[in-house]
């Protein structure tokens, strides 16, 4: 096993799984919930699609969410940039001003 990986058990829609990563427990206790809230609420609007094809959905709303963080935490590092640069003319201009 690599250094600093863990192994994770869980139960993922009445399966159970082994996961390995290096992120803590308490991280993938949170994710196995979220993915086991998201399969049965699929489930729930969706009756009669597979186990497959539930995940495969989960998979496609998580991609969905991180591209859509993605695009947010884009636009705020710009905007940053942009702040940070202002910051720094306004400071020039003060400094020339004395």
């Amino acid at each position: 096993m690599l250094k600093g990986k863990i192994r994770y058990k869980t139960t993922i829609a009445g399966r159970p799984y082994t996961i390995i990563g290096a992120r803590p427990e308490e991280h993938m206790r949170s994710v196995s919930k979220m993915v086991n809230e998201q399969m049965q609420q699929i489930e729930s609007l969706s009756k009669g699609l597979d186990p497959e094809r539930r995940a495969v959905l989960v998979a496609v709303n998580a991609v969905s969410d991180q591209i859509e963080l993605q695009i947010k935490l884009d636009a705020m590092q710009k905007e940053l940039a942009e702040l940070e640069k202002k910051l720094q003319k306004d400071q020039e201009s003060k400094i020339n001003e004395e």
